[in-house]
């Protein structure tokens, strides 16, 4: 659902005659930011894991607060979430083939399906991605020590704002792939799709928004427990 949703956005905005065409990065973070919504949602049997650097962040709060952590679930976890972005983005180029093909540009069509920088340096890329997805850790982590308040579904409508506005804040400068299975599912799916003129998958990238994710959400999980009030 969350890259079936995500990726669609992109292609909307970003691939010839769509009729979204043009709309911009803000139509695309308001578009990612209900992709989430609609992500929480559907798996709220998990926990709502869809995220492997919000998985290991909240492995790393529990390591960090003396408790057992279930390595085979967390295993499973991380697992699925791959399974799934790769689904999506298929399914997302399945709705938008003859867009795809109509495309002339191949880094338009690489964009749809994985993230990559305005400006390209390995290692504030990384700094970008970590600093972007520990917000997005701290702040679940933070939500969640509300232990009065019930919100129900309304949670789910938190994290998509909070998403949306770490888009508009930090989104720039890598495109805040802030998921390391948002990224590296759906290249793959690139890399095997039979995409007309769609060139290579940038590989010698593809690390960035799965190592920064990953120092990101497990930095936060760690010193959460530290820097927010106990509730």
């Amino acid at each position: 659902m969350l890259l079936l949703l995500g990726a669609g956005v992109v292609a909307n905005t970003a691939l010839t005659k769509s009729k979204g065409n043009g709309t911009g990065f803000l139509f695309v973070n308001f578009g990612w930011g209900l992709a989430v919504f609609a992500g929480v949602l559907v798996s709220q049997a998990s926990g709502a894991h869809i995220n492997p650097a919000v998985t290991l962040g909240l492995a790393a709060q529990s390591i960090a607060k003396g408790e057992a952590v279930d390595w085979a679930k967390v295993g499973v976890y991380l697992i699925a979430q791959l399974i799934g972005a790769f689904i999506g983005a298929v399914l997302a180029w399945v709705a938008y083939k003859q867009h795809f093909d109509e495309e002339p540009d191949a880094a338009t069509k690489l964009a749809v399906f994985s993230t990559g920088p305005a400006i390209r340096n390995y290692g504030w890329n990384l700094a970008t991605e970590a600093i972007g997805t520990f917000v997005l850790v701290f702040v679940i982590i933070a939500a969640g020590s509300w232990k009065s308040v019930d919100l129900g579904w309304l949670s789910a409508l938190g994290v998509a704002l909070l998403v949306v506005g770490i888009g508009a804040s930090l989104g720039g400068p890598t495109g805040y792939a802030i998921n390391p299975a948002r990224d590296l599912g759906p290249r793959i799916a690139h890399a095997v799709l039979p995409i007309k003129g769609k060139g290579d998958s940038d590989w010698s990238y593809s690390w960035v928004p799965v190592v920064g994710p990953i120092i990101g959400g497990v930095l936060a999980g760690l010193l959460a427990g530290y820097l927010l009030p106990v509730m």
